[in-house]
C-alpha cells in the first residue's frame, strides 16, 4: 500500500537516543528500540510503500499487535522492517 508519512520521532516521545517512531497518513505506526539511519533520512510528507511481511501466530483474539512491516521512502529510496507496536501480542 501506498501512503505518506506524517510525522518522525523518537520511540519515547522527546528521549533523544531511545530509538525511532514514524506514523502514517493511513493511520499506520512502526517503532524501533533503535535509531533507524533510514527513518532518520526521511522527511514528513514523503510517499512511502508499506509492505506486510509477517503476522504473529497464536495471539490472542483481538491482540493485532507486531505485524512487521517492510517500508520504503519513494524519496530516498531507502527501506526499513518494524514492526507496528513495541511489544509481541499477549505482551506488556
Amino acid at each position: 500500500m501506498k501512503t505518506r508519512i506524517k510525522s518522525i520521532g523518537t520511540r519515547l516521545d522527546g528521549v533523544p537516543g531511545s530509538g525511532s517512531a514514524i506514523t502514517f497518513k493511513n493511520g499506520g505506526y512502526q517503532v524501533s528500540y533503535d535509531t533507524v539511519a533510514a527513518i532518520e533520512h526521511s522527511k514528513a510528507g514523503d510517499h512511502v510503500r508499506m509492505c506486510l511481511v509477517s503476522i504473529p501466530r497464536h495471539c490472542p483474539k483481538g491482540d493485532d499487535r507486531s505485524r512487521v512491516y517492510r517500508t520504503t521512502d519513494l524519496r530516498t529510496h531507502k527501506s526499513w522492517k518494524l514492526p507496528d507496536s513495541e511489544h509481541m501480542c499477549g505482551g506488556a
